[in-house]
């Protein structure tokens, strides 16, 4: 038998075949309606595997946060369908679908969405109590710690910096110990150095949990740190490499 041609079955079986995390097929998004209505997203197909680290890039208006929340179940697009993980979105009701967002996806957001009134150590543990987590505080404790807070735990947003409240929004995304991870410009509030902390947080992470990471981002340098990049420009995928 030609090996070369023919590979044999130990072969075949020592190839690592890593599969998809995340699938969107044919995905169309308009908001507004009217004379207001704008498509926003126009027909996109991606595909990123587990453990991998994806960058979306591109123009203001080109659709990437758009693109970050309907792949993470807050948006539901017009047609095409998210599969995430084996499951298709368009099989979920709303209920169902926050549900399975709260045990799979970590979000972090530019704009930090933390409660004032409640501390750095409340703000990671309210949302693994409302999930049924039973050592809720002990948790939130242990991801705070992670990202350098461990002596913050008992400050409210407006007693810490820009870089140590987007500290504790990812340790609240991280608390549930989800498989994917989302951000959407994770930097856009910071200076470059308390920013570059933050990214290099970020990547660590990915890289010691094995998590998917998903990446929206203008700076190039910092898209370039992911495994791929890819590009939107009025609401399609101009390249992804």
């Amino acid at each position: 038998m030609d090996t070369l041609t023919n590979p044999s079955s130990s072969t075949l079986a020592g190839r690592h075949l890593i599969p998809d995390v995340i699938s969107l097929s044919g995905i169309d998004l308009s908001l507004g309606s009217g004379a207001a209505k704008v498509h926003i997203l126009k027909d996109i197909n991606l595909h990123i595997k587990s453990g991998e680290a994806v960058g979306l890039v591109g123009p203001s208006g080109s659709g990437k946060s758009t693109l970050l929340m309907v792949m993470a179940g807050l948006e539901r697009p017009d047609a095409g369908d998210v599969v995430l993980q084996g499951t298709s979105f368009n099989a979920l009701d709303e209920d169902s679908l926050a549900r399975f967002r709260g045990q799979n996806i970590g979000i972090v957001f530019q704009s930090f969405h933390l409660i004032p009134t409640m501390t750095a150590l409340e703000n990671v543990a309210v949302p693994l109590e409302l999930a049924g987590v039973v050592d809720a505080n002990s948790r939130a404790a242990a991801e705070l710690q992670a990202v350098g807070l461990g002596e913050r735990l008992h400050h409210y947003p407006a007693q810490l910096s820009g870089g140590e409240q987007q500290r504790v929004a990812l340790a609240r995304a991280l608390a549930p110990n989800p498989s994917i991870l989302v951000a959407d410009e994770p930097t856009g509030n910071l200076d470059d150095a308390t920013g570059k902390q933050i990214v290099d947080l970020l990547f660590s992470t990915h890289a010691e949990r094995a998590m998917t990471l998903v990446l929206v981002t203008h700076d190039t340098s910092l898209a370039q740190r992911c495994d791929r990049v890819v590009a939107l420009r009025s609401g399609r995928i101009e390249s992804a490499t």
